[in-house]
């Protein structure tokens, strides 16, 4: 088991690529501190998941954009658990909407969940990382937002782009402590979207067109275990002398 002795928390944890990355984790060895916004039906179900496979899981509400609820659920996590070694941070919103539409609270919401969360997180579980002389590794999800520039979601991808930035600034910070920092940009991934009002745009709320497929190498959308994979090698010691990097999950999209 790659990730046998091991406690991570995973942000974004009740589905999708969130869910998948928790379960693989599981079936790995990690006890598992579990936290989703208000899915308390969807995250329970994935903590009862997690829990058949022989370790333990800590489900949590909590919006991971305000820092009182990042403490709180670090908190709870270290009193059950003693230490947290691996985050993983897949929370994100994504609305879609023109530059000049965008409001000014719309704007620091996408910043509070999709940047300032990881922020927020690493901040409180570096100095036990630290302090714990095994190290750590934080990876956060990062989509083909953090590398290019894209219509109709500016907020988006302003803040992905810091997401990274911040990545590698968290790698040479506590690399001398042997906690790495790592970024998945992901491209089209098949996942189940619940918030249609973020693609209006999008006709019939179609994701993924044949265009969209045929920009891609591989013709075909991801799937979310196809990410947790990634999120494996970047929680687990294979990948211990990588930090600073991203890893482009996409398809060969990028290109």
């Amino acid at each position: 088991m790659r990730l046998k002795g091991k406690t991570a928390l995973i942000a974004g944890a009740a589905r999708n690529i969130g869910k998948a990355t928790a379960l693989t984790f599981a079936r790995e060895g990690a006890n598992l501190v579990l936290v989703a916004k208000s899915s308390r039906d969807e995250l329970n179900a994935v903590a009862e998941e997690c829990k058949s496979l022989g370790v333990q899981a800590l489900p949590l509400l909590a919006d991971v954009g305000l820092p009182q609820e990042v403490e709180r659920i670090v908190q709870a996590g270290l009193e059950r658990f003693g230490y947290i070694d691996t985050l993983v941070s897949v929370a994100a919103i994504r609305p879609h909407k023109p530059f000049w539409e965008i409001s000014i609270d719309e704007w620091h919401r996408v910043f509070e969940v999709n940047l300032h969360s990881t922020f927020y997180l690493a901040k409180a579980l570096a100095p036990t990382m630290m302090k714990s002389g095994k190290g750590g590794s934080v990876v956060a999800l990062g989509g083909m937002a953090s590398l290019t520039g894209q219509p109709i979601r500016a907020h988006v991808v302003a803040s992905k782009t810091g997401l990274y930035g911040l990545i590698k600034s968290l790698a040479l910070e506590l690399g001398p402590y042997n906690v790495r920092a790592n970024l998945i940009a992901v491209g089209f991934i098949d996942t189940k979207r619940l918030n249609p009002e973020w693609y209006a745009s999008e006709q019939n709320n179609i994701p993924y067109n044949a265009a969209d497929m045929e920009a891609t190498p591989l013709r075909r959308a991801g799937t979310p275990q196809e990410v947790a994979n990634v999120a494996l090698l970047l929680a687990s010691d294979q990948s211990s002398f990588v930090t600073g990097d991203r890893i482009v999950c996409a398809g060969g999209r990028y290109m």
